[in-house]
């Protein structure tokens, strides 16, 4: 930690004397003192182990491979792709550390006091549907826990109302699994941070006694590692490569814009950018690995390419193996829906109405409208929702990104008046609003539109827009960050 960053946390009591009766601050989201900086390289390279082993990781080489890359073509678009998205989430983790503040709060630079809550209430929203979907999953895996233990719950009498969508079992499992969130979210961040340095070590021995089962039962990994790529040239290759990165950048995107939340607690820019960098791109690569070769190993010893793995483990006997699977795959799932899909909205939520929202409120809001969404009904068309309306909703979050960074590093240099983001001041603007960042956002927005309403089949459009929206993410990027930088340029009022 520099000199400058240790003048500033120096100064965070004062500043919390200065602001603490401003309708812009509460404790939740106020600069973390020195006291509260407890995660070094260690912590946050587990909360990304803890993030990144998950069933949607284990399966992600699956569409790449079933489009014709080779094994090896699909593990290296991962680790490229997470290596891409690593520099913005750097970047953006930058100002966490250095002043102590949230994301919605880092925002407040950019686009106003009151502005700020466009982005982080964006962000909110598509957070709430990962939320309810990983949780969903997490009951799901108990269920299935408990089908092993006691068969019987299966027959129990249906508690919930007729058309409902649920039967007793699985409702009563993901209410448990959901309460299981809401109590780690009412212990704090510091239980989050215990949770993952607890959990991804044993995630880590569990994927790799997976791998070495099939390997063993299959006496190797089996055809798909043999297998090339079905490509015909190198321009086919070239044209589905492209497009593909940019779905794998697209894969954390939106945790590349609220990873404040978690380097605000990190001990120094050292540790979360070594954490970062030590965490994300190998354990992803990792993981997608174990999942291609085990799929490969059940094409020997089941007849078919198992990629699910809740299906997976249905195929097993071994009433342990079940357990400590089905153990694993819950903790996989808390440990990936708490950091990623809960602490964003609790401080997303906070940041609306600070006085009267606490990052525990904002944690039990996301709770409540999860519950409301009824994932049992999102799930049954998981293509529809999942992996269209989401993952296209999260790319045209980019732009935020672009106009962040660009204010930070290019217009401001890294200096923000910590104790105006707190009151009304410098970043007030007008009304609260800053509209050159709300402009810039909207025209990032706009080039990817067409082809996001393209491809969820609302209207049709030409190939030019359903091409342009493959790199959704770059285009949403970089055309925020000059519209941004041209309109701070121009000297004309917020």
């Amino acid at each position: 930690m520099n000199s400058s960053e240790e003048k500033i946390i120096d100064g965070i009591h004062e500043l919390t004397a200065d602001v603490s009766d401003s309708g812009y601050w509460n404790r939740d989201i106020a600069p973390t003192k020195v006291s509260d900086r407890k995660w070094g390289t260690l912590d946050i390279a587990a909360l990304w182990v803890g993030m990144s082993v998950c069933i949607p990781t284990y399966m992600l080489a699956s569409s790449l491979i079933a489009q014709g890359m080779a094994w090896w073509q699909a593990i290296l678009t991962i680790l490229f792709g997470n290596s891409i998205v690593l520099i913005p989430m750097v970047l953006n983790a930058h100002a966490g550390t250095k002043y102590g503040i949230p994301f919605p709060v880092f925002c407040r630079a950019s686009f106003g006091v009151l502005g700020s809550n466009i982005p982080a209430l964006l962000r909110a929203i598509v957070a709430c549907g990962w939320f309810v979907i990983q949780t969903w999953i997490g009951g799901w895996a108990i269920y299935q826990l408990v089908c092993v233990i006691y068969p019987g719950i299966a027959n129990w009498q249906n508690i919930f109302p007729a058309g409902f969508g649920l039967t007793t079992g699985t409702g009563l499992c993901f209410l448990i699994f959901w309460a299981i969130n809401m109590f780690i979210v009412y212990r704090g961040m510091e239980s989050i941070r215990h949770l993952e340095n607890w959990g991804a070590p044993f995630l880590l021995i569990v994927g790799v006694l997976l791998l070495i089962w099939a390997y063993i039962k299959a006496g190797g990994f089996g055809p798909m590692l043999s297998q090339g790529s079905t490509f015909i040239s190198k321009r086919e290759f070239w044209q589905f490569f492209f497009p593909a990165l940019t779905g794998m950048v697209a894969y954390w995107s939106t945790l590349s814009l609220n990873i404040p939340d978690f380097t605000r607690f990190a001990k120094s820019q050292k540790d979360q950018m070594c954490g970062q960098a030590l965490g994300l791109p190998p354990t992803m690569a990792l993981f997608s690995f174990i999942g291609v070769a085990v799929t490969s190993a059940t094409i020997i010893i089941f007849g078919e390419a198992i990629w699910d793995p809740i299906i997976l483990l249905s195929k097993f006997k071994s009433f342990w193996i079940v357990i400590i699977s089905m153990a694993g795959l819950s903790i996989a799932t808390l440990t990936t829906n708490l950091a990623a899909n809960v602490v964003s909205p609790a401080n997303d939520f906070s940041n609306l109405w600070p006085r009267k929202i606490s990052f525990r409120t904002g944690g039990f809001i996301t709770g409540i409208l999860g519950i409301l969404m009824m994932p049992w009904k999102l799930i049954a068309d998981p293509r529809g929702y999942i992996f269209t309306w989401l993952i296209g909703y999260s790319a045209l979050l980019r732009p935020i990104g672009g106009i962040v960074i660009c204010d930070y590093f290019v217009i401001r240099r890294t200096k923000l008046n910590l104790p105006d983001l707190y009151r009304k001041g410098e970043y007030s603007y007008k009304n609260g609003f800053s509209w050159k960042a709300i402009v810039s956002l909207i025209i990032g927005i706009l080039p990817n539109i067409p082809g996001f309403l393209g491809t969820v089949g609302a209207v049709k459009v030409c190939n030019f827009w359903l091409n342009l929206y493959h790199y959704a993410w770059f285009v949403g990027f970089f055309v925020a960050f000059f519209v941004y930088w041209l309109l701070m340029k121009i000297n004309v009022r917020n």
